[in-house]
């Protein structure tokens, strides 16, 4: 019976697969417009505001300056982030005590009065079944919690509670300094940490902002307890701290639980402007190499000074970045990327990946290009890299930064794809922009970079302007800085300066 249905399957299977192969013309298969009924090779613009119809996101400034902003999205997984996000990290230590911030987000969960130990903490999480983490950057510093909904007012209790009353215990401290000791170990092992760690050591030389987060060594074994409360006390401050929250939450009801729990910090009302405008950070065009012969690859990153936060051009950057791409070779892309630098290295089998970047801070930023690549190659990738920068200033078309924008676009909504993404967009653009930006406005800025306006961006920011540079491994074929800073002129700049240069001499 089997061998029956099958054989009645096939005979009327056949009729509709000669059907299917023979029912058009050879004109039309070979027609390409079949293929692009849905789709087109050319990127256009698109109408996004069906999908960024988002609930707003709600701000609450109180009397002692804290901020407070909620976004009930996503709400229907009854699920909430709460954090706090505060204006302080690595660049605000004090000479001497580089590594005080991170430090102190590592002991602010050893206990509290009233939670006397970190297995209480613990405890207390878990059986919510909740998740406790943070974070320490080079301007910022993040304690967040994850909990289900109706869990909230615990979640906003133990974020105050260890923030305000902090108890550093001595046996918790030094075994603190172990555990940071071989959390170094393993960044030491993490080559992009290294790599960025060095473009900022020589892109802001003698300022924190080129400093380490973790710190030194011997700053971890000689930090005391006296130093981890005095930067509380000067930087943990109302007016430049953030209370955000997403999800399933209620915008009144978490603005009457802040007020009720953080009541102990300090009002002061220096702001982190007014710090970084005492002490602002100067880009410097100088290197960090590291000779390693034994490293079968070698690292590079080059940068150039970026944009601000607040800066106009940071979203021609952000495009700009979009444009140049991230490739690896074990994604197999290379040939029909989107970006001209990443088929150029994947033809020239030049590099093992590429990967754009563009960072801010507050009053400056890095936008370059790291990479790690054969230690044969280093030349003419370098080469091909600089052209690429160059090109950006004057040979960019409007197909490519349409792409761009789109990718820009995507990779921007991936990031808010839960609410803790986005509790911490919002804290974070609360502390940078003093607002939330609508995804709506951000999309409308991103469409108004055009071709024209990505050149003239380009040449804002990388002709003839000094460049940092970051290398580790065999760097024998790398060259020189003063070619990579060289290979930042046009023809037209180099040829001015060189007349120029004559001019002076004679």
């Amino acid at each position: 019976m089997a061998a029956v249905a099958a054989a009645r399957s096939r005979r009327r299977l056949l009729p509709y697969l000669h059907r299917l192969l023979h029912s058009a013309s050879p004109s039309a298969a070979a027609s390409p417009s079949r293929f692009l009924r849905h789709a087109s090779p050319v990127p256009r613009a698109a109408d996004h505001s069906p999908y960024l119809r988002l609930p707003a996101a709600r701000v609450t400034t109180l009397p002692t300056g804290l901020r407070v902003v909620t976004q009930a999205y996503p709400a229907n997984t009854r699920m909430a982030s709460v954090g706090v996000w505060v204006d302080a990290g690595s660049r605000y230590e004090l000479p001497g005590t580089n590594g005080t911030a991170h430090f102190l987000e590592h002991m602010a969960f050893k206990g509290t009065a009233r939670r006397p130990d970190a297995h209480a903490l613990e405890v207390e999480i878990e059986d919510m079944g909740a998740r406790l983490n943070a974070y320490t950057s080079r301007e910022q510093t993040t304690f967040f919690a994850d909990v289900q909904a109706r869990h909230m007012p615990v979640a906003l209790d133990v974020l105050s509670d260890i923030l305000q009353h902090p108890r550093f215990p001595e046996k918790a401290l030094q075994r603190e300094r172990g555990v940071i000791l071989r959390e170094m170990e393993e960044v030491h092992g993490m080559m992009e940490e290294v790599i960025f760690d060095h473009l900022h050591a020589a892109a802001f030389r003698g300022h924190p902002l080129g400093d380490t987060i973790l710190g030194p060594e011997e700053n971890i074994k000689s930090i005391t307890k006296k130093d981890l409360k005095q930067y509380i006390s000067t930087h943990y401050t109302c007016p430049r701290m953030v209370v955000s929250a997403a999800g399933a939450v209620n915008h009144d009801e978490v603005v009457d639980q802040v007020k009720e729990l953080f009541t102990g910090f300090s009002t002061d009302p220096t702001t982190a402007d007014q710090l970084v405008e005492e002490f602002p950070a100067v880009f410097t065009g100088s290197e960090v190499r590291v000779e390693n012969a034994e490293m079968p690859l070698a690292h590079l990153a080059i940068a150039f000074k970026g944009s601000s936060w607040t800066d106009p051009s940071s979203i021609p950057l952000m495009v700009i970045q979009s444009i140049l791409g991230s490739w690896n070779r074990s994604v197999g892309v290379g040939n029909c990327s989107g970006s001209a630098l990443a088929r150029g290295i994947s033809n020239g089998n030049l590099a093992e990946s590429l990967m754009a970047f563009n960072t801010n801070y507050r009053d400056t930023g890095l936008f370059g290009i790291y990479t790690v690549a054969p230690p044969d190659t280093l030349h003419d990738l370098s080469r091909l890299i600089m052209e690429e920068f160059r090109r950006l200033a004057s040979g960019v078309s409007e197909t490519e930064v349409a792409r761009a924008r789109n990718q820009l676009k995507s990779a921007l909504l991936l990031h808010i794809d839960g609410s803790t993404a986005v509790a911490e967009n919002n804290g974070r653009q609360m502390l940078t922009y003093g607002r939330v930006m609508p995804f709506l406005e951000l999309f409308a800025r991103i469409d108004a970079v055009d071709c024209a306006t990505v050149m003239e961006t380009a040449k804002e920011f990388i002709i003839d302007k000094d460049i940092a540079l970051a290398a580790v491994g065999q760097l024998s074929n790398l060259p020189e800085l003063s070619w990579f800073r060289s290979e930042t002129c046009s023809d037209d700049e180099f040829t001015r300066r060189i007349f120029f240069q004559n001019a002076q001499n004679n």
